[in-house]
């Protein structure tokens, strides 16, 4: 039995939860508060600011008189903080933002005095499988934590490795973040408490002292307990106080031979609360929305841009990792706490979008105003269908594409405008009204292009681009002032627009690059070869095709897809909606439920045939019913017909099929997923997310309170067996049926933070709090993805790139430049080259030493070793840690050629 003890003084602060980000700032800054004049008071007293700089920023707004203070307590060591931004759910963000918190709160703590070296995750609900590797490429050698360590590990810490082989030590907080607490309870019997605690822990400890973790949720440490800890010494006990750091730099063994490979999901020792992953749906799109917005204007911003747009970058970032922590995107708080993030969220996304428009800006003024320029976010090249508003043709022609080399590419009308946007009636008394409509050239979003003033009557013509010459308001006034005094009376104001249409134009564009085009009018007749000939998409009433993937809706609305292969998937589409008597945090079904997976209507239009897209609409009715009974126990027998939309498309040169579900939600406390049969069963599945692609049996390893559903977390894929789903945000999947359906979640709806009596979890998760906003009701619930058929799963089908290129569209702008002039030439940017591997971020950046570059961040993601080529304009490139220290520099004109090794994570900055 260990002898001594070291307590760590701390408290978890949880930004927003049952009440919003401002309610618990005001009780954080008194906490803190309490803790500087402690630590004033008491020379010998630590703290330990709970991992996350975000409750040191908070604070500091507040007070900004105390940093001085707040600095010399961190630069003695007597107060720890950092290294994170926010202590984040790491399966509910990309791990491009992993990294990113990562260096926002070590670059934060090293402004007031150093971060704490120690990858402290205290109450996540689950670790993602390259934590060590993160950790370790900033030079993080020690983490903490808590939540879904297995049931092998049975001391006090462990050497936790990555895919990659990389490994940090791992302190296991086997008993929470509180367990101090208990010992602390009676202040002048902390000395037999603690013997108690040691004994009934002895078998964790070997030769090491007892962590104490001394503190909770939301408060501060009791400002008389360094002297509670110093009577107990006295009284012959061996404590120390320190801060995590020190008790793992000064008091415990650096050698540990448990060793755990990957994600850490058990339930053994904690609850990990995974219903997290499918409430409140919109949270988990607008956080995927945000990401996936400032990287692409990360990139614009770095290849296309003289302008240095980086401080509102930093600032999407910042409202991004604030939104990751784990009661916020998790969307286990209240009602108005949930509706802040997603606000926070939704200005992430905007800000991000002002810097990506503002960088694309640039290469399109030399784009003529009658074509368009494409962007390629991503580093390879593509061809992407681009849907954009044109000049509806001529009778006898039809729309053709032309790109700047001269080269033809078909087009698919698929809507067309009306061309009489108002036709009024009016006293020539009132003409001068309708004139202040115009502003400038402008009219109802057009420009003018002419206008017609003849007796009774004025007629504007409207274009998007003006081909007549300059256009002068004051003299329209003068003109229609006259004509008015003129024919007094009656007048009709007429106001049309060129006929325009919905074009779908195939564009090619190289890797991370730039392509301009216009779409102009072909005779029909005209044989004028189309330079680029894909196979064609086709529809009939119940089939689409492409060449390489084929659709077929069956009776009952179900989808068989065929792959290029021979692939068969039968069924996918089964809607199986359930009972949820659960909680923001577990799943629960109610004792007596009724699946509803049998529609009581069906009906298939067919949308688009061809010949670059071809979409269907399956439309199904189901019985749903409204609730749950008042005990909770049964579904009401109240029933609502709910129609389901299934859009299915398939578009030429893609190996898969896009599927889009969308309805009206109108039941509460059910839960709706979408299945996709499979041929055969399966042992394993394999979702991709956060640098690594993990595999996952039937089961979950249970223990502590919590049932072990075996529902896993995906974020850009999921496969099973022949069947992968590109994913378009993070989701929640299982294998159900012994491994014979693919179950994605489309929705889950409850109405409470958490219940007191949970079916499938003992303890509860926090109070039993209304939250009515998490039954989604009256809400359009839709999601989007894609089917991909392949018999050699997602490493033969390419999953990586494809996943790509499902959630990143290029990017589309009108050019400004004078029309009819001559397009631009293509133009590369940044490229890499290489099977399966992933490039998360491409970016500017700038240190006084070395000046500007481009940092771009790959990851392998396979169990083999990839060679990685990497073109652009560049001379020299230097390898750097997560954190951008330099580690290694080489000449590379223009090519870099780079050595993965498998699931290894580089970064590099070209200049």
């Amino acid at each position: 039995m260990s002898n001594s003890a070291v307590f760590v003084p701390h408290f978890h602060w949880d930004r927003e939860w049952y009440e919003p980000f401002q309610v618990f700032r005001h009780r954080l800054v008194a906490a803190l508060d309490t803790v500087l004049e402690t630590a004033e008071a008491n020379p010998d007293f630590r703290f330990t600011v709970d991992g996350q700089m975000a409750a040191i920023e908070d604070y500091l707004e507040m007070r900004p008189e105390n940093r001085d203070r707040l600095v010399a307590l961190v630069t003695e060591g007597r107060i720890a903080i950092g290294p994170w931004l926010i202590l984040l759910d790491e399966f509910l963000c990309s791990g491009e933002t992993i990294v990113r918190n990562l260096q926002m709160g070590w670059a934060a703590a090293a402004d007031l005095g150093g971060a704490m070296p120690i990858g402290y995750l205290p109450d996540m609900f689950g670790h993602v499988a390259q934590m060590p590797q993160i950790l370790a490429r900033a030079g993080i050698e020690h983490a903490a934590l808590w939540r879904g360590v297995p049931g092998s590990v049975d001391g006090h810490a462990f050497r936790w490795r990555a895919p990659d082989g990389s490994e940090v030590r791992t302190e296991f907080l086997f008993d929470g973040y509180d367990n101090g607490l208990d010992v602390l309870l009676v202040p002048d019997q902390i000395g037999r408490a603690l013997g108690e605690y040691a004994e009934m822990t002895a078998e964790r400890w070997g030769g090491d002292p007892v962590l104490a973790m001394a503190g909770t949720d939301h408060n501060a440490p009791d400002p008389h307990l360094a002297a509670w800890l110093r009577q107990a010494a006295r009284e012959g006990r061996a404590i120390t106080i320190a801060t995590l750091d020190e008790y793992l730099r000064k008091h415990v063994r650096d050698e540990v031979s448990a060793v755990v490979t990957g994600e850490l999901r058990s339930h053994v020792r904690g609850n990990i609360l995974p219903g997290v992953l499918s409430v409140r749906l919109g949270l988990k799109q607008r956080m995927a929305v945000a990401e996936r917005t400032v990287d692409h204007a990360e990139r614009m911003n770095a290849l296309w841009s003289r302008r240095d747009d980086s401080p509102f970058l930093s600032l999407a970032w910042h409202k991004i990792i604030e939104s990751t922590a784990h009661d916020s995107v998790v969307g286990s708080g209240t009602d108005e706490t949930c509706d802040q993030v997603a606000a926070r969220l939704a200005e992430a996304a905007q800000t991000a979008r002002a810097v990506r428009d503002a960088a694309l800006a640039e290469p399109a003024a030399l784009v003529p105003s009658d074509g368009y320029l494409v962007a390629n976010p991503l580093p390879f090249g593509r061809t992407a269908l681009v849907e954009v508003d044109v000049a509806a043709p001529p009778a006898g022609t039809g729309p053709a594409a032309i790109a700047a080399d001269g080269s033809t590419h078909p087009v698919q009308l698929i809507a067309e405008a009306p061309t009489v946007l108002s036709d009024e009636r009016m006293d020539a008394s009132q003409l001068e009204r309708v004139l202040r409509r115009i502003h400038r050239r402008e009219l109802f979003g057009r420009l003018i292009d002419r206008y017609e003033l003849t007796p009774g009557q004025l007629v504007f013509h409207l274009a998007e681009v003006p081909t007549s010459g300059p256009f002068d308001l004051l003299i329209l006034r003068r003109e229609v002032a006259a004509a008015a005094a003129a024919h007094p009376g009656e007048w009709r104001v007429l106001t049309v627009e060129e006929a325009r249409a919905t074009a779908l134009v195939p564009v090619r564009v190289p890797a991370s690059g730039l392509t301009a085009f216009r779409v102009e009018p072909r005779e029909t007749t005209a044989a004028t070869p189309a330079s680029y000939e894909p196979a064609t998409a086709t529809a009939t009433d119940r089939t689409l095709s492409n060449g390489l993937v084929e659709v077929t809706v069956a009776a009952d609305g179900t989808l068989g897809i065929t792959g290029s292969d021979g692939t068969v998937l039968n069924g996918v589409g089964r809607l199986v909606d359930g009972g949820d008597r659960g909680d923001s945090y577990n799943y629960a079904p109610p004792a007596h439920d009724i699946l509803v997976s049998d529609p009581t209507e069906i009906t298939v239009d067919l949308l688009e045939d061809g010949p670059l897209r071809s979409r269907l609409r399956v439309t199904r009715v189901y019985p749903w019913p409204a609730a749950l009974s008042s005990d909770r126990d049964l579904r009401d027998e109240r029933i609502v017909p709910t129609p389901v939309e299934t859009l299915v498309e398939v578009r030429t040169g893609e190996p898969f099929v896009r599927v889009s579900t969308s309805f009206l939600n109108q039941s509460a406390d059910h839960r709706l997923r979408f299945h996709v049969p499979l041929p055969e069963p399966v042992a394993t599945s394999s979702s991709a997310g956060q640098f690594a692609v993990t595999e996952r049996g039937l089961t979950a390893e249970g223990g502590w309170g919590e049932y072990p559903l075996p529902t896993f977390p995906a974020s850009t894929f999921v496969s099973a067996g022949p069947a992968t789903v590109l994913l378009d945000h993070s989701s929640e999947y299982e294998l159900v049926g012994d491994g014979t359906e693919l179950a994605l979640t489309l929705l889950r709806a409850i109405g409470s933070i958490s219940v007191n009596i949970h079916p499938l979890r003992d303890e509860p998760a926090a109070s039993e709090i209304p939250a009515p906003g998490a039954q989604d009701l009256g809400m359009r619930v839709e999601n989007r993805f894609a089917v991909v058929p392949s018999a050699t799963g997602w490493l033969g089908a390419h999953a990586v790139a494809l996943a790509e290129e499902f959630r990143n569209d290029v990017l589309v702008t009108r050019g400004t430049a004078p029309a009819g002039g001559q397009l631009p030439p293509d133009t590369a940017g940044l490229g890499v080259e290489g099977q399966d591997v992933l490039v998360s971020g491409i970016r500017r950046v700038a240190d006084d030493e070395s000046g500007a570059g481009i940092e771009v961040r790959l990851a392998a993601m396979s169990d083999s070793a990839s060679t990685v080529r990497v073109t652009g304009t560049f001379s020299e490139a230097t390898t750097v840690d997560l954190l951008g220290r330099p580690i290694s520099r080489a000449q590379a004109p223009d090519e870099l050629e780079l050595a993965l090794g498998p699931w290894e994570i580089r970064t590099v900055v070209l200049r």
